[in-house]
């Protein structure tokens, strides 16, 4: 979930306003008022202009007011209106009159569109022109941030974001966007970072020297800060794919840009000192993930000199009304281009009309670019690094250090969030959004939670209650107390968990941990992989809890990073299982006969590794965030347990192996793909309940850690092999569809592959019979065929909605398994 803030935050940056004197306007057909989207709008004598959008509109921002604005356009006479002087922000309209020539007759004659001999060009240097040739690249960036909220007229009567805001702003503090709507900001920030680049092996590093954040909502910059540098801001059109707030977009000069794209040759311009080729480009499905604008060709190079591009609505994207990306470079030492700057606006799509939406902007600068001068590998021990004290620069620091001066306007935005953000009502209305992300609500140095345990009530325990909490960075930047106590209104049992780590070191992560635990649980639902999935578990706690155990469980652990990417875990764990039905199982002790037993416990060393190739992680408070790959590499895991007869009362003795890779990765116009590989083997009989337990779901659902039609508890293996796989199609089959294309749906398939068999020790060892003489339920095992359930989805429903259908396919002779099940979701993606 943390994840998933941290990149909204990132999906809703905006440009921020660079001068004092601004000038917007439309430009429109003379004679029929058709909007002219892409005409270019300059300032006479000079190379600062831009060109309208698909809507016609245009701003531009100027240091100094000239006396007059241009605009020309091909087919259409050159116009120019004069400025006012001394007025800050004007509104200018054109409204072009077509040009009339009398022209000699015209001998048409077919041949190939000339912007192709342009682009067959640009593909044949692209190599050249690449900043990936480069053994090595640094530079520093500069980038600047700022939210705002538009639309945002109160509703009375009403609770919520709106009405708190509304009722804490006067009319004085609403500010004008650069399309002259009033606007009230709610987030702004600033960092200075050094960004390092070596080819072999790939590798990039971050520092971010200097950082200033403000915003409703935040408490601690620190997490923030690790996330607005340029790091989020690298754009590299010489991809075949752009990632842009995680999707990827085909770049127009791809590959394969003649399938994806229109070219259309408009001008021969200078940008700078630079002569340009300006091509038009639109992608030739309106709702594919490509790029509608200009690129602007460096001639005799053919290298990418500008780009001006939009992504409008009608893309297959979420949330996202549009965004707007300009990007520029400039030739770097060994004859590549390198960023200049690049600028990025993005309008968060409102639910209505009359719902508020919100503007965002990205603004990265670069300078004190160096090449080819590479860095020791060590040196990218840790991708990303906050300096100690970033976040505590003066501002003659700032002055010194910005590459471009603040405005009045933004020095303004500061000012207003920090008054906005200390009044009760906002700081209320934080609280809660934080408390439904997370789970936790902060109470000073504690953090009270999580809320999907507070309450359960089943066949066992009747009403079961339940408070926990943690400590949080308040109490101790090294040490964290957690906990839980609960009570059953029908066992009359209480249940507790104590646990708390410590942090031995933040720079190759190290840390200690202990847990002291007594619970109830209920065998297939014991796995450490649903830790995460604390809506799960606290939803299996409901009805009728089928093969219940109290458990008392005391563990300690201790995990490094041995070296980037590779992490290691040791942990030592003693667990007494008595069981809540009538269990049983065959314990042999040497050479004596096997005896009839109810109780047991298992004391067992654990040896884990995990190793993700380039794995970018943040920090927020004492906890380590995964970013994920930078380079989408897969990540393996490997376990042992070692299971020791004796040691603390343990009664069980064997040996276990796991292993597993996951990995997700781009495939193109087939969309993205992710599968996860899991295996291992029990080498020991041990009772049923330490067997591998294949995860079922019975309820309406979906998690993709869980086989979706399988009941809880239906099979069990000592040795195991899965696979689960989904195909993620995008808009690549809707968007093909007449209306269907309208709504945004996208397809995902989904297949679930499980072999696994039981061993004749693990089945000698299990009784027909309960101590009590009850019959007892068989344990399942699969044979040589393999439990196979496939799926397709719909997701993108209302935006957040996923419906998944499952289909089973194998072992469908019992009438209590369902051939066919429906499973739902919710998610915010975009």
């Amino acid at each position: 979930m943390y994840k998933f803030l941290i990149i909204s935050i990132l999906c809703f940056a905006v440009l921020t306003v660079r001068a004092q004197n601004r000038i917007f306007g439309k430009v429109t057909d003379g004679t029929t008022g058709e909007i002219l989207p892409f005409v270019n709008v300059y300032i006479k004598n000079t190379n600062m202009g831009t060109t309208t959008d698909e809507k016609g509109a245009f701003n531009i921002k100027l240091t100094k007011l000239p006396d007059s604005l241009t605009v020309s356009f091909v087919g259409y006479r050159t116009q120019s209106k004069a400025l006012k002087r001394g007025l800050a922000i004007q509104e200018l309209n054109f409204k072009l009159i077509a040009s009339t020539l009398n022209l000699q007759e015209v001998v048409i004659r077919p041949g190939e569109n000339p912007a192709f001999r342009i682009m067959r060009q640009v593909i044949d240097h692209k190599k050249t022109n690449d900043k990936r040739r480069l053994r090595a690249y640094q530079y520093e960036a500069y980038t600047k941030m700022q939210f705002d909220i538009d639309n945002l007229s109160p509703k009375k009567n009403k609770i919520g974001l709106r009405s708190a805001l509304t009722a804490v702003v006067d009319s004085q503090m609403y500010m004008q966007s650069e399309d002259g709507k009033r606007v009230l900001p709610f987030f702004i920030s600033e960092a200075v970072s050094d960004f390092y680049y070596n080819r072999d092996p790939r590798k990039t590093k971050e520092i971010v020297k200097a950082s200033k954040v403000t915003g409703y909502g935040i408490q601690d910059g620190n997490l923030v800060a690790q996330v607005i540098g340029n790091s989020y801001q690298d754009y590299n059109f010489y991809q075949n794919w752009v990632s842009v707030l995680k999707k990827n977009f085909i770049s127009p000069i791809a590959d394969g840009w003649k399938s994806a794209y229109e070219y259309d040759l408009l001008d021969s311009v200078y940008i700078g000192k630079t002569r340009c080729y300006k091509i038009k480009i639109e992608p030739k499905r309106a709702q594919d993930l490509a790029f509608n604008g200009i690129i602007w060709i460096a001639d005799s190079v053919f290298a990418l000199r500008k780009i001006d591009v939009i992504v409008s609505k009608a893309a297959n994207i979420n949330f996202v009304e549009k965004i707007h990306l300009v990007q520029e470079a400039l030739p770097a030492d060994g004859g590549t281009w390198l960023p200049s700057k690049t600028e990025i606006v993005m309008n968060l799509a409102r639910i209505s009309e009359t719902r508020p939406g919100i503007i965002a902007k990205i603004n990265t600068s670069y300078k004190n670019i160096v090449v080819n001068q590479e860095q020791k590998s060590n040196f990218f021990d840790q991708p990303i690094i906050l300096a100690q004290k970033a976040n505590s620069n003066s501002e003659s620091f700032w002055e010194q250090n910005r590459h471009d001066t603040l405005t009045t306007a933004e020095k303004q935005v500061y000012f207003l969030i920090d008054s906005i953000k200390a009044t009760p009502r906002i700081k209320r209305f934080t609280d809660i959004v934080t408390v439904l992300t997370t789970g936790y609500f902060k109470a000073g140095p504690v953090s009270i939670g999580r809320y999907p345990y507070f309450y359960a009530n089943n066949n066992v325990e009747g009403n079961r209650f339940q408070i926990g909490g943690k400590t949080n960075a308040d109490f101790s930047n090294k040490w964290e107390l957690s906990g839980f106590a609960a009570y059953g209104t029908m066992d009359k049992r209480v249940k507790y968990e104590a646990s708390g780590r410590y942090i031995i070191s933040r720079k190759k992560w190290s840390e200690i941990g202990f847990t002291r635990r007594e619970d109830i649980e209920r065998v297939g639902l014991m796995s450490e992989k649903l830790a995460d999935s604390y809506f799960l578990t606290g939803f299996s706690r409901f009805g009728d809890l089928r093969r219940p155990f109290y458990v008392t469980q005391t563990s300690s652990y201790l995990q490094r990073d041995i070296f980037p990417g590779l992490t290691q875990r040791i942990s030592l764990s003693n667990r007494i299982f008595k069981p809540d039905y009538d269990f049983a199982y065959y314990r042999q002790e040497g050479e004596q006969p096997k005896v009839l037993t109810r109780d047991f416990s298992s004391s067992a060393i654990t040896f884990f590794t995990r190793y993700a190739q380039n794995e970018v992680f943040v920090q927020n408070d004492n906890e380590r965030i995964s970013l994920g790959s930078a380079n989408h590499w897969p990540v393996f895991t490997f376990k042992y347990t070692l299971g020791l007869k004796g040691l603390f009362g343990s009664t069980v003795d064997y040996q276990r192996m796991d292993v597993g890779v996951k990995h997700d990765f781009v495939m193109g116009r087939l969309g993205n793909a992710m599968y996860r590989i899991e295996a291992g083997k029990i080498y020991s009989p041990v009772p049923y309940p330490l067997l591998e337990m294949h995860l079922g779901n019975e309820t309406p659902f979906y998690y993709a850690q869980t086989f979706n039609l399988m009941n809880y508890f239906e099979f069990a293996s000592d040795t195991y092999a899965s696979l689960h796989y989904e195909q993620y199609f995008e808009g690549l089959l809707f968007n093909r569809l007449p209306l269907i294309k309208k709504l945004k749906w996208r397809v995902v398939g989904t297949s679930n592959v499980l072999y696994g068999r039981l061993g004749k020790e693990n089945q000698d060892i299990i009784a027909p019979i309960g101590l009590n003489g009850t019959l007892q339920e068989p344990v399942k095992t699969l044979n040589e065929t393999p439990y196979i359930e496939a799926g397709y989805a719909v997701e993108n429903i209302f935006k957040v909605l996923r419906i998944d259908a499952f289909h089973r396919l194998t072992y469908l002779q019992n009438p209590d398994v369902k051939k066919f099940g429906l499973k739902f979701s919710l998610q915010f993606k975009l």
